[in-house]
C-alpha cells in the first residue's frame, strides 16, 4: 500500500517564487496542498490543509514569517508540522528570531531544485535542516546584540544527566554526530540515542533548536568553547 504523499504549504509573497518552487516539488510527487501571499494565509492553510512542511518567507505584508511560524509552532498548527525559512540573504538577521521560533531551518531562495526537495523531505523526516555549524554561525553573530529578541526558549535542564549535558554543549560548538561520538569515545548510536533524549526531556523539534537552547540558557557563550572533562 502506497503511503500518501508528502503535503507541503508555500508562504511567499511574490507569486513567482510561490509557482516555481510549487512546480518543483509537485514533480518530485510533493503536494502543494496551499499558497499564501502573506503569513496569516499561511497560518489559515496551515490550520485548514494540516501539511508535514510549511516553506516561509520572512518578509511578507501583514503579518511576516517570523510571527506566521511562531503562531503555527505554538499551537496554531498540527504537531507534525515543520517549517523552513526562505530568505533572499545568507544570515539574513530574521533567521535567528525565525530559529527561536522554532524553525527547523532555512533555505536562500536561489536554492537548486534538487537541495529544495531533498531539504523537503530531510525536515518532515524530522531532521534538522542546517548543519550545527551554521546554526552557531548565525547565534554567535546575533545572540549578543543588545536590541530586542524574541523571548528566550526556556526549559529546565536540571532534568539532563551530566552525559547529555556534556552533549548539549558540545552540539552547541558545531559538531556532527561522527565528531561528538570520536570526542567522547562513544559510538554514533549512542551519540543519536543521547540526542534524542535530549530533544524529548526538553521538548524540542531537532537540534536547531538544541543549538539555540544551548545559547539562550547560558550553557555555552557566543564564541565559547565547551570542553570534556
Amino acid at each position: 500500500m502506497n503511503r500518501p504523499p508528502l503535503r507541503a504549504v508555500i508562504a511567499d509573497d511574490q507569486a513567482l517564487v510561490r509557482t516555481g518552487f510549487g512546480m518543483i516539488l509537485a514533480a518530485d510527487g510533493i503536494e502543494v496542498t496551499a499558497e499564501a501571499a502573506d503569513g496569516a494565509e499561511a497560518g489559515a492553510a496551515v490550520r485548514r490543509t494540516r501539511p508535514e512542511v510549511v516553506l516561509m518567507d520572512i518578509r511578507m505584508p501583514r503579518m511576516d514569517g517570523i510571527e506566521a511560524t511562531r503562531r503555527i509552532l505554538g499551537g496554531e498548527g498540527p504537531q507534525e508540522t515543520r517549517v523552513i525559512i526562505l530568505t533572499t540573504y545568507d544570515l539574513d538577521h530574521y533567521v535567528y528570531a525565525a530559529l527561536t521560533a522554532g524553525a527547523s531551518g532555512f533555505l536562500l531562495k536561489d536554492v537548486t531544485p534538487e537541495h529544495l526537495v531533498a531539504a523537503v523531505r530531510l525536515v518532515q523526516s524530522g531532521d534538522a535542516l542546517l548543519a550545527p555549524t551554521i546554526t552557531r554561525r548565525l547565534i554567535e553573530r546575533f545572540a549578543h546584540r543588545e536590541e530586542a529578541r524574541p523571548p528566550a526558549l526556556h526549559r529546565d535542564l536540571s532534568g539532563l544527566t551530566p552525559r547529555e549535558l556534556e552533549v548539549l554543549r558540545l552540539l552547541a560548538t558545531g559538531l556532527s554526530n561522527a565528531e561528538l561520538a570520536d570526542r567522547l569515545h562513544l559510538s554514533p548510536t549512542t551519540v543519536k540515542t543521547h540526542i534524542g533524549r535530549i530533544l524529548s526531556k526538553l521538548d524540542l523539534r531537532d537540534r536547531v533548536q538544541a543549538v539555540v537552547l544551548a545559547y539562550e540558557t547560558g550553557l555555552i557563550s557566543p564564541g565559547g568553547t565547551a570542553g570534556t572533562d
